[in-house]
C-alpha cells in the first residue's frame, strides 16, 4: 500500500514536540509529511517546509486555509498532526474535522471541556478517528503494566502515587525561552500550566495502566514563582470509581529533576513501580515481599506490549519509540477503517475519550483550587 500522506499544524522554528512527532511517524516509514502550516508566520512556515522538503504550494497561512485546500486536492492529506500551543488546538482540529480529515492532536486536547466535547460530537458526526498524543503510555513497559493489572497480577488497585517533577521553570525570568513563555501565558496555555502540561500525563498514564476513572478530586494549584499567573506546583488528591485513592504531584519548580514522571500502583496482592526516565524496567512487588524486575526486550513481556518492541534488551528505547508505537497502531487503524476491517479492539492509541478525561480532570481541579481546595466530583 502507498504511504499515507500527512500534514502538520505547528512544529516550526523553535518547536520541540513537532520534531518528536515527525521522527516518531518516520520510524516505520508508513507516512510522509507533504503539507504544513508550521507557524503563524508564512515566512517561517516556508523556512520549515524547505528544510523538510515540502513544496511551497502546500504551505499555508492558517489551519483553516490548509484544511479547506487540502480537502479539495485530488491527493489530500490522510491525517493532520496538531502541535501548536494549547489555545489553537480547538480551532485547528475543528477545521480539519469539518473538512473530513482525520486529526492527531497534542494534549491537553483543548483549553475547555466544552470545546473538547464539541470535537467529540463533530468527529462522531463525520465518522473520523482522532488520536490524542499522550506519548508516555506508549512505552512497551507501560503497556506491560496495563496488561499485568488487567490480568489481576496485583489484585484490586487500592492506592496510587503519581508524580511528574521538573525544574526548568523554577526561575521568574523566562524571556527569550519560547517553550517557557507560552506555557506560563494564560492566553496561550489556558487556565493551567503545570497541571495541564504535565499533570495530565499522570492522569492519563494511571488511567491507561489501571483502567480506573477518577470519581472526585481535591486540588491545590500553587503559583510559587513571583509574578506567575498560572500554577507551577500542583497537588491533587483523587478518589477512583472503585473506592481507591491517589495523590498526584505536578511541578515545574523542582530543581534537580528533569522529566521525572513516575507512578507507583499499590494493589491488594502486590505493587507495580514505573519510572519514565528508566522505561526499560518495571518493578513488581508481591504480597510476600518478592521484588521482580522485568526488563523490556525479554520473553516475559506481555504479548500485547511485546509486539511494539523495536530493539533487543539493553538497547534503550525512549519517547520517540513510545510515541511511534501509538502512531503505528493509529496508522494501521486508519488503513483498516478505509478498507472496512477496523474493529474497536484494534484501537490502542489514546482517543478523544482520553482527551476528554484530561479536560474533565483539569476543570475539576481548577474548580477545587478556586473554591478553597474542596472535593469536586467528576461526572463519568
Amino acid at each position: 500500500m502507498k504511504k499515507l500522506r500527512y500534514g502538520m499544524v505547528g512544529g516550526g522554528p523553535g518547536s520541540f514536540i513537532g520534531a518528536v512527532h515527525r521522527k516518531a511517524i518516520n520510524l516505520e516509514g508508513k507516512a510522509e509529511l507533504v503539507a504544513g502550516c508550521f507557524s503563524r508566520s508564512l515566512e517561517k512556515t516556508k523556512i520549515t517546509a524547505e528544510e523538510l522538503g515540502i513544496v511551497m504550494d502546500r504551505c499555508y497561512t492558517t489551519a483553516e486555509e490548509m484544511a479547506q485546500k487540502e480537502a479539495a486536492r485530488p491527493d489530500p492529506i490522510d491525517f493532520v498532526v496538531i502541535v501548536t500551543q494549547n489555545y489553537a488546538h480547538y480551532t485547528a482540529a475543528k477545521a480539519f474535522l469539518e473538512a473530513g480529515i482525520t486529526v492527531v492532536c497534542e494534549k491537553p486536547l483543548t483549553t475547555t471541556l466544552e470545546d473538547a466535547l464539541k470535537l467529540e460530537a463533530l468527529a462522531n458526526e463525520k465518522d473520523l478517528l482522532f488520536f490524542v498524543t499522550y506519548g508516555y503510555a506508549g512505552h512497551v513497559t507501560a503497556m506491560h503494566c496495563a496488561e499485568l493489572i488487567k490480568a489481576g497480577e496485583i489484585g484490586e488497585v487500592r492506592t496510587v502515587m503519581g508524580e511528574y517533577p521538573q525544574g526548568w521553570l523554577a526561575h521568574e525570568d523566562v524571556a527569550g525561552n519560547g517553550q517557557a513563555e507560552w506555557r506560563v501565558c494564560p492566553i496561550m496555555s489556558g487556565g493551567t500550566n503545570a497541571l495541564g502540561d504535565i499533570g495530565t500525563h499522570i492522569e492519563n498514564l494511571v488511567y491507561r495502566m489501571t483502567g480506573l476513572k477518577i470519581k472526585k478530586v481535591l486540588a491545590r494549584m500553587d503559583k510559587v514563582v513571583p509574578g506567575r499567573t498560572l500554577d507551577d506546583n500542583s497537588f491533587v488528591m483523587v478518589e477512583y470509581e472503585n473506592g481507591g485513592t491517589g495523590m498526584y504531584w505536578a511541578s515545574q519548580i523542582a530543581l534537580g529533576h528533569d522529566n521525572g514522571l513516575r507512578v507507583r500502583i499499590y494493589g491488594s496482592e502486590g505493587s507495580i513501580l514505573w519510572f519514565q526516565e528508566n522505561p526499560e524496567v518495571v518493578q513488581i512487588v508481591k504480597s510476600d515481599g518478592t521484588l521482580t524486575e522485568v526488563h523490556r526486550g525479554h520473553w516475559n513481556i506481555a504479548p500485547g506490549a511485546a509486539k511494539y518492541q523495536r530493539l533487543p534488551s539493553g538497547h534503550t528505547e525512549g519517547l520517540i519509540e513510545a510515541m511511534g508505537n501509538f502512531y503505528v497502531n493509529f496508522m494501521d487503524c486508519l488503513i483498516a477503517k478505509r478498507v472496512g476491517t477496523l474493529t474497536p479492539d484494534m484501537i490502542q492509541y489514546p482517543t478523544l475519550e482520553d482527551g476528554i478525561h484530561g479536560m474533565e480532570f483539569i476543570e475539576a481541579c481548577l474548580k477545587s483550587a478556586e473554591n478553597g481546595n474542596i472535593w469536586v466530583d467528576i461526572a463519568n
